[in-house]
């Protein structure tokens, strides 16, 4: 015996009726679908005359779902959504095994590329991408996750806290520094945040670590000024002066003794988080970044 027939209405019916019952509106349904408001009317009313019952009132500016439409909406959306899933999947599943991480420019030159091996080591038949910005990319469409730089709080997207960075001044081991009051005769390196952090504690600057180390006599805005972050770490790594920056940034040159703390007081700035969007929280992509990150980065490890 043969599988029953499915009796359902045109698949593009149902997408009408999806967008106009979530927007409310055929005229805000129209222009999601690019199609003229009379064409949503017309699928509406096709469905409505196949199930034999009004599922909108009309008004003068809105329609308003009925009872028959309350009941339709909830299953026809996840009906959709699960459709959009699975199409992804197989999408995904035949296109090329692509991961993109967007990061800060800084943070993806300094703690990202340097280990971007060993993605590719642990998953040989996948694509590391690496998109360096410092603007807010759609985790939806144009990335499977982010490494981002603030204060925490991301509004729609999944958040896994990395680490507070911080800052101190770093140098050259050939400036000889030894304590404080070497500082007086020393060039200093500026990171400029510009003027939306200015004031911002979680912005330090020279001035401030200077008033927390109570050093006096030292002119807290000459030296070496820079807008980029990374050009104040090659200048300090070059031996130009000492920098105030990011412990994050320089972190594998005071591992490998090529720059030297030589005061112990940092003071604390933005957060580290790795974010995502729920909908891309099991895209195996997302899922293989997590992992990634949280291994190199994750419980305080910047």
């Amino acid at each position: 015996m043969g599988a029953a027939v499915r009796r359902l209405p045109a698949l593009g019916a149902l997408r009408v009726f999806e967008a106009a019952a979530r927007r409310q509106s055929f005229k805000l349904a129209a222009e999601e679908l690019h199609v003229t408001p009379t064409a949503v009317s017309h699928q509406v009313r096709l469905l409505e005359e196949y199930l034999d019952t009004r599922l909108f009132e009309r008004q003068t500016r809105r329609v308003r779902l009925t009872a028959a439409g309350h009941a339709l909406f909830p299953a026809v959306r996840d009906g959709l959504d699960g459709f959009e899933r699975a199409l992804e999947t197989v999408r995904r599943a035949r296109a090329p095994k692509v991961a993109t991480l967007s990061s800060t420019v800084a943070f993806t030159a300094r703690r990202l590329a340097p280990r971007a091996g060993s993605f590719r080591a642990e998953h040989p038949d996948w694509t590391l991408r690496l998109d360096a910005t410092n603007a807010p990319v759609d985790l939806d469409a144009d990335a499977d996750a982010a490494v981002r730089y603030g204060d925490g709080h991301y509004p729609g997207l999944l958040v896994e806290p990395l680490f507070v960075d911080r800052f101190a001044p770093v140098c050259s081991p050939r400036l000889g520094l030894r304590d404080e009051a070497d500082l007086r005769g020393a060039t200093l390196v500026h990171f400029d945040w510009g003027p939306a952090a200015r004031g911002d504690e979680r912005a330090p600057v020279w001035r401030d670590w200077l008033a927390r180390a109570g050093v006096g006599g030292v002119d807290a805005d000459a030296g070496l000024s820079f807008t980029d972050e990374i050009h104040a770490v090659q200048a300090t790594l070059a031996g130009q002066g000492v920098g105030l920056l990011s412990l994050t940034l320089v972190a594998d040159e005071l591992a490998a003794g090529v720059l030297v703390q030589p005061f112990a007081l940092s003071l604390p700035s933005y957060r580290y988080d790795l974010v995502y969007s729920a909908r891309a929280a099991e895209r195996p992509a997302t899922v293989l970044l997590r992992q990634w990150v949280g291994a190199a980065f994750g419980e305080g490890r910047g």
